[in-house]
């Protein structure tokens, strides 16, 4: 799969969602799964081919703990041949992939409703037996091309049964039965109690008339509002079956009587041997029994188009331009991290350095920085880190031309190894206030790439860094002097004010861009900026007034300014980036349970 902590399926527990991640390393989740047919429906957008697409996951469970390696490539061969299948009521299946928890499919996305979903929304919860013309028409034509190929659907059913919103209806999940049989579910034998034959219910031989037996069962539901043969379990639903219906259609609904309630009923014995032997020709004389298919999807496309202005706007919603910058081009985060973190390294390297022994290397040394930055942008920040640490290494005559390097090192690398190596973007947040001069400069970037408690840290090491960085910039790169400024700042109140407003507003701000409270993430985030930067602002105002001995007074004009700027430019990212991925919200559902 794409990065861990985009599924939290081996541990149970949601992992940092520390950046975008990908599922199988091309697909972006946009919206939370829909519990579907075994697994989870995820709506994705394809990074590479630049289109929405439906994702299926169903996990791969076996009493061994995972499904068996034969099984698996049995049911895996089946999803292959289905993908094969183009056909226009067809959803057409675009890939297959696996992993040793989940299988996933790949396919066509459907704009629309499913037979169950449309069923629950128009009057009485039934099609016309014109619309029902229409829905046994497309079926059974997407039915007879899958077994001219030999495949078999095994789970027709309302939810596996797509009405576009053109009209046009599509028949989904074509292998899927065969995969959760291959997983372990072997109770349901590969399909959905209340639609499934007696063979299949027994684990018998199946073929193409126990497609057609589930299809009869839709029908009948379609007709009727009720499913004949639902039961908590296969075993009680094959006991229906054996009866028969309790109530005979045609007395349900009297335009039913004579050939389609004959039709019907031969579609659903329970001995395969006496049901119609094809789906065209369960088709036909269905079709002819009931009414004119022409009329039913007329009928049915009014029905889906009835709100166009709702339509209209999801058409819009639907379209590449209207989605966020990150999505249609998923490589321009990485690409912005690695250049900030080039030109931010080699800055550095090329200042420190310039005030050293190696000045006249120092030109070199900023290039080597800006291309391992580039690179690998944590390995920036350590050449930048390692750059200043030798400029004051050996340059007293005192421990402390040797004790504020080390100690320098030592304070870098309990943030580096832990949060700096884990993020791109880290790199950065930790650099960028030694760049502005602001020892609060990384807060806001810091809280847009990183959780709460990380935020924090980083914004704490970046004020850090720049104390001792302008201090090296205005007494020049002296251990001792360094050293000695360090300590006048450090035993100013004002400073941990500032300090302490830099963490808590890099806290706030990614506390509520993750809290998932308000209408969407980037809402959230561009809620937390602003509350962050109101607290930075806030501790500005506190420093002046404790330096000022109690009078309040207002902060450098700078100050504030490079605040806001920050903030509107963390902001701008935020809505270029759209929603954090939907991957950390999906819950895991289990169908089984």
């Amino acid at each position: 799969m794409g990065d861990q902590d985009f599924l939290q399926h081996q541990t149970g527990v949601a992992q940092p969602q520390t950046r975008q991640s990908l599922l199988l390393g091309r697909y972006r989740v946009m919206k939370p799964g829909e519990a579907g047919g075994f697994g989870t429906v995820l709506t994705c957008w394809d990074t590479r081919l630049q289109r929405r697409v439906a994702i299926k996951r169903i996990p791969l469970m076996s009493q061994g703990g995972g499904a068996a390696a034969s099984t698996i490539s049995e049911a895996l061969a089946e999803a292959r041949t289905a993908s094969m299948l183009a056909h226009p009521n067809i959803v057409t299946m675009y890939d297959f992939e696996v992993d040793r928890a989940y299988a996933y499919l790949v396919m066509e996305y459907v704009d629309g409703l499913t037979l169950a979903d449309f069923l629950a929304r128009v009057e009485g919860g039934t099609l016309t037996n014109d619309e029902c013309a229409y829905l046994v028409q497309s079926v059974a034509s997407a039915l007879s091309f899958a077994h001219e190929n030999r495949v078999l659907h095994l789970d027709i059913k309302p939810t596996n049964i797509m009405i576009e919103h053109s009209g046009a209806i599509k028949l989904c999940d074509f292998g899927m039965a065969m995969l959760a049989s291959a997983a372990g579910y072997g109770g349901a034998r590969g399909g959905t109690v209340g639609y499934m034959p007696p063979e299949q219910i027994e684990g018998d031989l199946v073929d193409e008339r126990a497609d057609i037996f589930s299809l009869a069962v839709v029908v009948w539901q379609a007709l009727t509002g009720q499913n004949p043969f639902a039961a908590k379990t296969a075993e009680e639903s094959l006991r229906k079956i054996g009866r028969g219906p309790k109530v005979a259609l045609s007395k349900m609904d009297p335009t039913l009587a004579g050939m389609a309630e004959e039709v019907i009923m031969q579609a659903l014995d329970p001995n395969p041997t006496q049901r119609i032997p094809s789906a065209e020709a369960f088709a036909n004389e269905l079709v002819f029994g009931l009414g004119d298919p022409d009329l039913g999807a007329e009928s049915i496309r009014e029905l889906m188009s009835q709100d166009e202005k709702d339509v209209a706007l999801r058409a819009d919603e639907f379209k590449p331009e209207a989605l966020p910058v990150a999505y249609r081009y998923p490589w321009l985060g990485g690409t912005a991290a690695r250049a900030g973190a080039a030109v931010l390294s080699a800055w550095m390297a090329y200042v420190t350095l310039s005030s050293s022994s190696l000045a006249q290397s120092a030109g070199v040394a900023a290039l080597a920085a800006a291309g391992v930055g580039a690179a690998w942008p944590p390995a920036g920040s350590a050449l930048a880190l390692a750059a200043f640490a030798f400029s004051l290494f050996g340059s007293g005559d005192t421990a402390a031309s040797i004790l504020l390097p080390l100690a320098c090192v030592v304070l870098f690398l309990a943030w580096w190894i832990p949060i700096g190596t884990s993020e791109r973007l880290s790199t950065c947040a930790v650099l960028l206030p030694c760049a502005l001069g602001q020892p609060f400069g990384g807060a806001a970037l810091a809280a847009f790439c990183l959780t709460p408690a990380r935020a924090a840290a980083t914004a704490g090491a970046g004020f850090a860094w720049q104390l001792a960085f302008g201090a090296a910039r205005q007494v020049g790169f002296g251990a001792d002097a360094v050293g000695a400024a360090l300590v006048a700042r450090l035993a100013r109140p004002d400073t941990w004010l500032l300090f302490a407003g830099s963490c808590l507003g890099s806290l706030v701000a990614s506390l509520l861009y993750r809290s998932g409270r308000l209408k969407s993430s980037v809402v959230s985030g561009v809620a937390g900026q602003v509350v962050g930067t109101a607290i930075l602002i806030a501790s500005q105002f506190m420093a002046v007034r404790v330096e000022n001995g109690g009078i309040w007074t207002s902060p450098k004009f700078v100050d504030v300014a490079v605040a806001i700027l920050l903030c509107v430019f963390v902001c701008i990212a935020t809505n270029l980036r759209g929603p954090l991925d939907a991957g950390g919200e999906v819950e895991e559902i289990d169908e089984f349970a």
